[in-house]
């Protein structure tokens, strides 16, 4: 096309919608919880020095532990803050089964998941969280101040997520909880091991990669790179910078770059160049530390790869097959056979895994996975699945459960697996493999947190990880007598396995994750590797040898070593917190916790249902704005808006009502607006305005199920809608003005299929989804008319790895009032050509595709993540009076991904060419995208 033709013109289309989600600060990085509870949990709470803790019944115990121990540790966490006191709502959740804690705002509230991964740290899991997310209340008080100030809290969080990078909210959380602890993740080498093999392996990034990561390269991430950020502001510039930076961007908020600017202001530095420079550190601290280390290199026993992969928990089917769990950048986990020419065969997928796991014996294999419920998401399960490796069969031993780790016995009938109550009672089961039926219960009466167990050769002894808050045990059960090898120690001990009569397992004795073993009689330990990064999950081979996992640049990959016993070795390990613990100076902060009784009481749902917490301005457009009160109560179950809103161009007000139930099966909602309207029409051919106001009341009743197996996601909602106008102080209105538009029916169905998708996807490579729309006027004989709408997307893969074609055909029969309407998917440009006919189905095809993941840091004003392009070819109403060789539009897009301005969440920008069918005599159109997401 020439643009330069004269008498063409371009049009131009301005396409631009922002969805901006608040990011929780949380421990695994999620954003904050919407979902819901299922009606059958009963709540009660305590107050307690500030903390409203609401909880599951079943949490009687863990609650009061809280109770006594969040607001004595408070002031200490707060400390370097200057905050000593706080009021805060928190939630225990115990229907889950995916870790988790987080601080909020909208309303203010923190939440704690009580289940504990089956990998962390060598403390206490709810006093994990306890002592981070209370370094984020500490935070959101030090920028909000202590007083309740309930109206602006969206806008304050808003203002966080666009003012303050996660890194230094996370950052100075992870370092609060290193300082104060005998633990943290800061002590953990495997935690900061990413960004350690980078740049030993001379792979410096720029700080906006470190930051926002990356689709191709493994980065440390923002919570590994705040944490080195801001322990290296401590040590030089002492315990009250993060004070300091915070107490200057409250006085002075409304900057370009307010953290930036502050942090200049103090260190000398703006973001980028502190990230530069702690890098630079790093990098002659870890050299250092490489050169006191004795280290071995191990062949690499699967394909070289240029993208961040892992080949998780490797075992030798034989001397030519090696069988791993397998994901990347460009695919999301599945279970990959590894051939002695390190050529691969995909077997399948599988769903999500809190952490990777699995096990092999007898040419079975059994795994877990998260499962959810269909409606209310706070509740999931950990559930057993088996494959047979001979016949091909799947399994799915246990349903509704909470089970982890599973593992064989070495004859293949039995399994071990670590169990946890609602209650938070920990225990080992051992279950049957074929049917799944739970046959022994192993007490635990001191209730430690159990990780990781396994059987021996002979299947009487069990292996396995206890965690209290005096540290990690490795515990061995033989009969009726157990024993604990290694006692209440800091080192991260995990997954636990018999070798030769020993006990073989993961730590970091020398600073280095490694593999050791143990002497049960002895308790002799010896080292087996000396990895230059780390090493982890070994498994004995055939001919004597293990095979694990060797830690390199781009990820997780397999390497083989003879038993061979080295000594342990010193530690090097560089405790960058250190400077942060001499200024903290308290030692374990979960010493000497009180431990009184509080009273509870029950805390009643229906009682609880309102929680405002903001006014925010709202722009419908730039004739309509105004304020909107917002509430969202404590659980998600039920949110409520009211507001107020100026149409410029009608010079009147609209007010707004809006209520969503969510604690039922069915999500109910009840929208009120009072609004002006205006009409134009002819009357005796002039053409005349009308104007008149209507009070427009819509209820609708939505349910909303899905369900997951495997690496499969499934969806249906059932919607159905109706609706009452009122129409009143007509002005300039016709006499045939209608007065009342009675409740219009609208029913809707969807389902939706796709399977598991990776970073790098545009679509999933196989989806379908079918959705069926009715519109009626049953009640309303004045207004005669229906629609019925068909709709269907089926995507399929693409040529090459992430590529996606999507096929949609739609169909629309519409009658009456509703004659031109439109209900289903158009041709792109649809709204800027002027049609020939009535809309009755359309046929499109996209071929989308990524091209390059160039990781550009442009200054401070983007950072471009990839760069993706489509083809287009568009049908309208195929079939009638249209062939294949007549697309009403086709043309071609352009789209990145970019983080504006060295924001935490994500432009996608874009541009789309839209050629038109010349018997339109339309020119081409040239549209723009702009949306804005977490």
């Amino acid at each position: 096309m020439n643009l330069k033709i004269s008498n063409k013109k371009l049009i131009i289309k301005y396409l631009a919608s922002i969805s901006l989600s608040i990011t929780s600060l949380s421990v695994s990085g999620q954003i904050f919880s919407t979902a819901q509870n299922p009606l059958s949990v009963k709540w009660n709470y305590i107050y307690s020095g500030g903390f409203k803790i609401i909880y599951p019944q079943e949490l009687e115990k863990e609650a009061q532990r809280m109770a006594n121990t969040l607001p004595f540790i408070y002031p200490k966490v707060g400390l370097s803050l200057r905050q000593q006191k706080t009021a805060i709502p928190l939630l225990l959740q115990n229907r889950g089964t995916i870790a988790n804690g987080f601080v909020q705002l909208a309303p203010k509230k923190s939440e704690f998941y009580a289940t504990p991964p089956q990998f962390f740290d060598s403390q206490d899991w709810l006093n994990n969280l306890a002592v981070h997310e209370l370094r984020h209340v500490a935070q959101f008080d030090k920028l909000t101040g202590t007083q309740a100030h309930p109206f602006p809290e969206l806008a304050y969080f808003a203002y966080f997520g666009a003012a303050i990078p996660i890194w230094f909210f996370e950052g100075d959380a992870v370092v609060n909880e290193t300082a104060l602890t005998n633990s943290g993740r800061g002590r953990q080498p495997n935690w900061i091991m990413p960004y350690r093999a980078s740049i030993l392996e001379g792979r410096k990034i720029s700080y906006s990669k470190a930051y926002f990561g990356s689709n191709k390269d493994v980065t440390p991430g923002y919570y590994q790179t705040g944490y080195l950020m801001v322990s290296d502001m401590k040590e030089k510039y002492g315990q009250f910078i993060s004070d300091s930076i915070l107490s200057d961007i409250r006085k002075r908020p409304l900057r370009l770059y307010p953290f930036s600017q502050s942090l200049k202001k103090f260190t000398k530095q703006n973001s980028s160049a502190y990230f530069l420079s702690t890098q630079n550190k790093l990098a002659g601290e870890w050299k250092i530390q490489q050169e006191k280390s004795v280290t071995e290199n191990y062949e690499r026993l699967n394909k070289k790869t240029d993208l961040a992969t892992d080949y998780f928990f490797p075992v030798r089917l034989n001397k030519k097959h090696i069988l791993a769990l397998k994901e990347s950048k460009t695919d999301a986990r599945y279970f990959v056979i590894i051939n002695d020419d390190k050529s691969e065969q995909k077997l399948f997928g599988i769903g999500y895994q809190e952490q990777p796991w699995f096990s092999l014996k007898n040419d079975l294999l059994v795994w877990d996975e998260i499962r959810y419920d269909p409606r209310y998401k706070q509740r999931s399960y950990s559930v057993i699945c088996s494959y047979n490796l001979k016949t091909k069969k799947f399994k799915k031993l246990s349903s509704r459960s909470r089970l982890f780790s599973p593992s064989l016995s070495n004859d293949g009938k039995r399994i071990i697996a670590s169990k946890v109550e609602l209650n938070n009672q920990f225990n080992l089961v051992e279950l049957d493999a074929g049917s799944g039926k739970i046959l022994k219960t192993y007490p635990n009466p001191e209730n430690e947190i159990l990780q990781t167990p396994s059987f021996d050769q002979s299947g009487n002894r069990i292996a396995y990880i206890g965690v209290t808050e005096k540290g990690k045990s490795l515990w061995l059960i033989d009969g009726e007598k157990k024993s604990a090898l290694i006692s209440n120690s800091r080192q991260q001990l995990n997954r636990p396995v018999f070798i030769n009569n020993k006990i073989v397992f993961n730590a970091h004795f020398n600073g280095i994750n490694n593999i050791y073993q143990i002497d049960p009689t002895s308790k002799k330990i010896s080292a087996l590797t000396a990895a230059k990064y780390g090493a982890f999950n070994p498994t004995e081979t055939p001919d004597g040898k293990i095979i694990f996992n060797d830690y390199k640049i781009n990820g997780y990959e397999i390497a083989e070593a003879t038993l061979t016993e080295k000594p342990v070795g010193e530690n090097n390990f560089i405790d960058f917190a250190a400077a942060a613990e001499k200024q903290e100076n308290v030692g374990n902060v979960f010493e000497n916790i009180p431990d009184s009784i509080y009273p509870s009481k029950r805390y009643h749902t229906a009682l609880n249902l309102f929680s405002v917490h903001s006014i925010v301005p709202v722009i419908d457009n730039e004739y309509i704005f105004g304020l909107q009160l917002e509430s969202n109560n404590l659980l998600n179950t039920m949110n409520f808006y009211t507001g107020a809103k100026y149409h410029r161009d009608l010079k009147r007000f609209e007010y707004t009502a809006d209520i969503s139930y969510k604690a039922l099966y069915p999500v109910l909602s009840i929208l009120y607006r009072n609004r002006p309207k205006r009409t134009f029409y002819r009357a005796k051919n002039p053409v005349q305005q009308g104007d008149w106001r209507e009070n427009y009341i819509k209820l609708n009743a939505s349910l909303p199920l899905s369900f997951n197996a495997r690496n499969h996601n499934y969806a249906f909602t059932l919607n159905t809608a109706t609706s009452f106008t009122q129409r009143y102080m007509p002005e300039n209105m016709p006499s045939g003005f209608i007065r009342e538009l009675k409740f219009p029916m609208e029913y809707n169905f969807t389902f939706n299929h796709s399977v598991r998708t990776t970073e790098r996807d545009i679509a999933p490579r196989w989806a379908q989804v079918l959705r069926a729309t009715y519109n009626h006027q049953p009640f309303d004989k004045n207004l005669k008319g229906e629609i019925l709408a068909l709709e269907s997307f089926l995507y399929f893969p693409g040529l090459a790895k992430n590529h996606s074609f999507l096929a949609s055909f739609n169909y629309q029969k519409a009658t009456g009032v509703n004659q031109y309407a439109t209900e289903i998917a158009t041709v792109y440009g649809y709204n800027n050509i002027l049609a020939k006919s009535k809309l009755q189905n359309s046929l499109l095809f996209n071929y989308r595709f990524p091209f390059a993941f160039p990781d550009w840091e442009l200054g401070p004003f983007a950072y471009v993540r990839n760069l993706r392009a489509g083809l287009f070819c568009h049908y309208e109403n195929i079939g009638k009076g249209t062939t294949f060789n007549d697309p009403k539009t086709y043309g071609v897009e352009l789209n990145t991904s970019v983080n504006l301005l060295r924001y935490q969440p994500v432009a996608d920008l874009g541009a789309r060419l839209v050629f038109v069918n010349q018997i339109y005599n339309q020119n081409p159109i040239l549209e723009f995208s702009f949306n804005y997401s977490f």
